[in-house]
């Protein structure tokens, strides 16, 4: 297998070339393999890199921003009291076609009520297929926000809340709300193959998939009856290559034109590539370390405060982020509006670790282990060197911390169950909001079913006041608020809050239009190659 992998790498500049000489084909050095065609159970950038191409969404952002324009829905009515949306849908429509699935119709207003209901209702045959862990549309309530999602005709739906939800518009723009056709839903429940809806999709986004081999490639095509006008590339070839080095040597032979992630080391000598220019911004992330709060010694609140104290923050960013990252204080990042810049840092002061632990009962120290993630993550460049630079610092006073680390499908899959003392992980924001980090990463709401807060942390006073932020409209009210959890946070310490990284994107100067996501996204709809 590993040699037939190296064989369809190797083929794939030749595959290029055999390309008809009018074709454009724009290749990404991705980092990563997609978990599954899916967007509704995924949770990684790399998956949603590749769901995005396929599928459109009710509402998008616009490219480059996080302002939220028409997808599906071409327009939309809001109650004056905030909690029913009636959305207008576009006709004319096409839905892409494979191997499985050849469209007798449009898209219509079927189609969304059943991307909702599959992650909403357990009675849906879709709930568990895949997988029943709809992490976003749990860790952002959405099963007690919505009340009803009704079809009033083929084009309009309304949907009604339970309470009213600010960033409700944005959070249908997020990749997790791809809508899949409900036709071809039915169609593959009734041939007995419900999983080739999510192996092998059809969306009516600008990109059809032609082909995927795991760890190798993901190969699209444009879809030329797509509703914005078609793609201006005409293929589109993700060459899956991890390793950030051999991602930038590609980038300089020509053998892709965008690559995600470079190496911090290597950045000196990709500036200096007349062929290549750096795309940078300050990215919407953060990288920290979370604390299981429901296992011992974490959940004492001392013991978390002294390994914040213990851990040399600075060095970690010298080591290992270099120019790319800026030291965290507070969970969002200082660009993102609320961020609360009258917090205070934890010291970096061992003497003073020492002290609270022995407070704690803790005066030898205590084991525990220290989740390192296996890939290279936009809010983390080198998780393994930094859990190193950790594992020294709190063995200054006395704790030993065992490094641990698996599979990334795998690594995830069990921090989100809890198992981890400590682990390493992220997030980039998904559509702006100070909720889409507070509530969706740190809210009770999150911390069951396998969701995103990994700290499992449950604190009544923080809850309440971020459940509360999202049903207040007043942006200013809301900032107060969020004010306020920071505080709480700082003062409860659920994470070592490590680093905000900066966005960097080394790409090829023959690339036209490419534009950063603020959410660390990558989307080829409106790019094109000169």
């Amino acid at each position: 297998m590993s040699k037939y992998r190296l064989l369809l790498a190797a083929a794939i500049p030749a595959m290029l070339a055999a390309a008809p000489v009018s074709a454009k084909t724009l290749v990404f050095c991705s980092e990563g393999s997609p978990e599954n065609f899916y967007p509704g159970v995924n949770t990684t950038g790399t998956s949603f890199d590749a769901n995005s191409q396929i599928y459109s969404r009710i509402v998008d952002f616009e490219r480059g921003t996080t302002k939220v324009v028409p997808g599906l829905a071409e327009k939309w009515d809001i109650s004056p009291d905030g909690l029913v949306y009636t959305f207008h849908l576009r006709h004319g429509v096409k839905w892409q076609s494979n191997a499985n699935f050849k469209p007798t119709r449009d898209f219509n207003a079927d189609d969304i009520i059943f991307a909702i209901e599959r992650q909403w209702k357990e009675s849906n045959p879709y709930f568990k297929v895949t997988s029943s862990n709809h992490s976003y549309f749990n860790d952002m309530g959405m099963m007690k926000l919505l009340k009803s999602v009704d079809k009033v005709d083929d084009y309009t739906v309304k949907v009604t809340l339970n309470t009213p939800e600010a960033p409700f518009l944005s959070d249908l723009a997020m990749e997790y709300a791809g809508i899949q056709s409900k036709e071809y839903a039915d169609a593959m429940l009734k041939a007995g193959t419900p999983e080739k809806l999510d192996q092998e999709p059809a969306g009516t986004g600008p990109f059809m998939l032609v082909q995927y081999q795991k760890d190798a490639i993901v190969r699209y095509k444009a879809f030329p009856e797509f509703w914005g006008g078609k793609a201006k590339i005409d293929d589109l070839v993700f060459a899956i290559t991890p390793d950030a080095s051999v991602r930038w040597a590609k980038l300089q032979k020509g053998e892709c034109h965008v690559m995600p992630y470079p190496n911090p080391a290597d950045l000196d000598a990709i500036r200096k590539d007349a062929n290549v220019q750096v795309l940078e911004q300050p990215g919407l992330n953060i990288g920290y370390l979370a604390y299981n709060t429901t296992k011992k010694p974490f959940d004492d609140v001392r013991v978390r405060k002294a390994v914040n104290m213990a851990i040399n923050k600075k060095a970690i960013i010298d080591a290992v982020y270099l120019s790319t990252g800026v030291a965290a204080i507070n969970p969002i990042p200082p660009t993102m509006w609320s961020y609360n810049n009258q917090i205070k840092d934890d010291p970096y002061d061992p003497a003073a670790a020492k002290k609270l632990l022995a407070e704690a009962g803790y005066p030898n120290g205590f084991e525990t282990d220290l989740w390192a993630m296996p890939v290279q993550r936009p809010y983390n460049p080198n998780a393994k060197r930094i859990a190193e630079l950790m594992q020294a610092d709190l063995a200054q006073v006395g704790i030993k911390a065992e490094i641990k680390s698996f599979e990334w499908g795998e690594y995830r899959k069990r921090a989100q169950a809890g198992e981890p003392q400590t682990v390493q992980l992220g997030w980039t924001g998904d559509n702006g909001d100070p909720d889409n980090f507070l509530h969706t990463l740190l809210g009770c709401a999150a911390a069951q079913n396998n969701g995103g807060n990994l700290a499992k942390w449950c604190y009544k006073p923080f809850d309440d006041i971020v459940v509360k932020a999202k049903s207040v409209s007043d942006q200013a009210e809301r900032t107060k608020l969020y004010e306020q959890a920071q505080v709480i946070f700082k003062e409860q310490a659920p994470w070592f809050t490590i680093a905000h990284s900066v966005q960097l994107k080394p790409v090829r100067k023959e690339v036209v239009d490419f534009k950063l996501s603020p959410f660390g996204r990558h989307t080829f709809y409106g790019v094109d190659l000169k």
